[in-house]
Parts: C-alpha cells; structure tokens; sequence
C-alpha cells in the first residue's frame, strides 16, 4: 500500500539491493525434447553464479533480460530462481526478475521468489502495454505489497513506458520500493532521481555509463559484462564508489567499448560470446535471439580482445610489482 504524504520517503534501513548484482547469462544444452532443441543447464548456471559471487561480486540476478525469462517455460523460470537462491546462499543476494505482462503475473512471481528465499525482486513495468502513470503506480504497489524489496527497472526503450523522475518520486512511496534500476542511459537522471526520491537507490543498469553513474551517486550496479569480468568489476565499483577516480577511470576506459554492447539488441548474444572468450560456457540463445551476424561477432571479438588484452597486461605488472616487493622484504630481511 502507498504511503500518501507530500514528503519524499526518507530511507529508513539499510537496503539489500545495493553493490554489484550481477544479471546472469544462462546456459543451455542440446535436448531435442526441450523448447527449441534446448534445455536450460542448471548445474553449470549454478557453477557460474557461484563463480560471480566468489570473484567479489554481491549478488545474482536470475529471469531478467539477459536470463532470457521470456523465452522459458514457467517450470524452468521457477527452477532458475531456485537454482540460483541454492547456489549462493549465505553467500550473496539473489534479486529475482519478476516481470510479466500485468500485476497478477508479477505478483505471482513475486510470491514465488519470496517462498524460494530470493532477498528482493527486479520487476518492469507492465511489458506488454504502454501503461499509463496510475496503471504504473498500480502495477508497482500491488508487486510491493508481496513484501520483498522491490527495484523497480526504468527500460524505456523495451518498455517504452519511462519511469521520469517525477514518476519515480510517487512510486518511491510506496512501501518495499527501495531501489530503481535505471536503463535509460541518461546520467542526468542519477541527481535528480535523488533529489525527488531522495529515499530511492538509484542502481546503475547500463554498463556502458556504469562509472558516471557512480560517480554521480549511484550506490548499485545491475549489471550484465560482469559474466564476463566479474573481479574486474567488482574492482571498478569499489575504486568508483571510494571516489578513487583515477584508478577507476584507467580500469574502466579498456573496457567500455566491450560495454556498449550491453545497451544494445544483441546484448546477450555478445555477453555471452565475451564469457567463451575467458574460457568461461556461454553457449547458444533460444529464439527469438539468433547468432550473431559474422560482423558484429568480428566487431564484439575485436573489443573483447582489447578488454581482455588490458587486463591480462595489469595482472602481469601487478605481479611483478608484487615479486619485487618481495624481493625488497627478503633483501630487508
């Protein structure tokens, strides 16, 4: 239920859906009895979010885009929750898509994730109606009034529903609203979601303007190219987060042209070619998704490489600086 006052929502506890959660590719393998010839691998999408959480990120986001949610059954999404609420659990946060195409699907998703144990949902708008403010407003209380933290998400492009500022101001009214996911790619909006909603997290969503949104006062990021970098993200966070601009800055212009691809249609496709690049599983998408055309593979190939390039150059000179610091201990000793 909405709280009715002319004043923001003030923030009143620590929220659960702060730091780096990461929005989890899912992998796939041969079935010729599964929808579209593929079955969803839940042992290797356990592994791979163990793995996310071990190499310092916060959190897991199963049923979100880049899930591919709307391409499941509603067996498998289930089963995807839970399998991601058991794999980390006690170990970091599971925030669970909860999205659907009116509140009586979002609320049962809701419902579901809050009997699995996930710590908060992410849920969009009504997806498939261009809904009004009240409809919005609506949609919002009757997910919230399940009782898990809710992130609302603000994907106008998908969507083509935009949570403004001044939207987000009366959402952030209600009770369990704590954090917004926001995709819209404008910066600005980080400050003055923070001046209406004061009460509000703003979660940066779009990899590709992850620093300035932190930088601008964002205290989350959900996000999709720590699949592939995971450490290095949860680095660039920390160092963004601390106002160690420098640092963050020289780790994150490597690796933003690998970024971009995440505001764009082939998103998972390319998230996922990146996780094979690392030596990591990223297999295949069910339809609607395709492979990728030969040139945008040749086009993420080549930005993958000068990310991974990078990185693998700054682990070598850690090294070394690090075995010459020892040197110095001994020599000292």
């Amino acid at each position: 239920m909405s709280t009715t006052t002319n004043e923001p929502k003030q923030p009143t506890r620590p929220n659960p859906l702060t730091g780096v959660v990461v929005a989890t590719a899912l992998p796939y393998r041969q079935d010729t009895s599964a929808p579209a010839g593929l079955a969803v691998d839940y042992d290797t999408y356990a592994e791979h979010c163990r793995w996310l959480v071990d190499n310092g990120c916060d959190g897991v986001g199963p049923n979100g885009s880049l899930g591919e949610y709307s391409s499941l059954t509603d067996e498998e999404r289930r089963t995807v929750a839970r399998t991601a609420v058991e794999a980390v659990r006690g170990r970091g946060k599971v925030v669970v898509g909860v999205h659907g195409p009116g509140s009586h699907q979002a609320v049962r998703w809701a419902e579901a994730a809050a009997e699995d144990g996930a710590d908060g949902v992410l849920c969009l708008p009504p997806t498939m109606y261009r809904a009004n403010a009240g409809e919005v407003v609506a949609h919002f209380e009757a997910v919230a009034a399940v009782g898990l933290p809710v992130m609302v998400y603000n994907n106008p492009v998908d969507t083509k529903v935009d949570l403004t500022p001044d939207l987000l101001a009366e959402i952030a009214q209600i009770d369990n609203v704590l954090a917004v996911k926001e995709f819209s790619g404008d910066v600005r909006r980080v400050l003055e979601i923070k001046e209406k909603a004061p009460g509000l997290d703003v979660i940066s969503g779009a990899d590709d303007v992850a620093l300035e949104s932190m930088l601008m006062g964002a205290t989350g990021w959900f996000a999709g190219f720590p699949n592939v970098f995971p450490a290095e993200s949860a680095r660039l966070f920390q160092l963004a987060t601390a106002g160690r601009l420098e640092e963050a800055r020289a780790l994150y212009r490597p690796l933003v042209a690998a970024f971009r691809w995440d505001s764009r249609t082939e998103f998972v496709q390319a998230i996922k070619l990146g996780m094979e690049m690392v030596g990591r599983y990223g297999g295949p998408c069910r339809p609607p998704r395709g492979p990728l055309i030969p040139a945008h593979r040749e086009l993420i190939t080549a930005e993958m490489r000068q990310a991974i390039d990078f990185l693998a150059t700054e682990a070598a000179a850690s090294a070394e600086a690090g075995d010459a610091a020892t040197d110095t201990v001994r020599q000292a000793v």
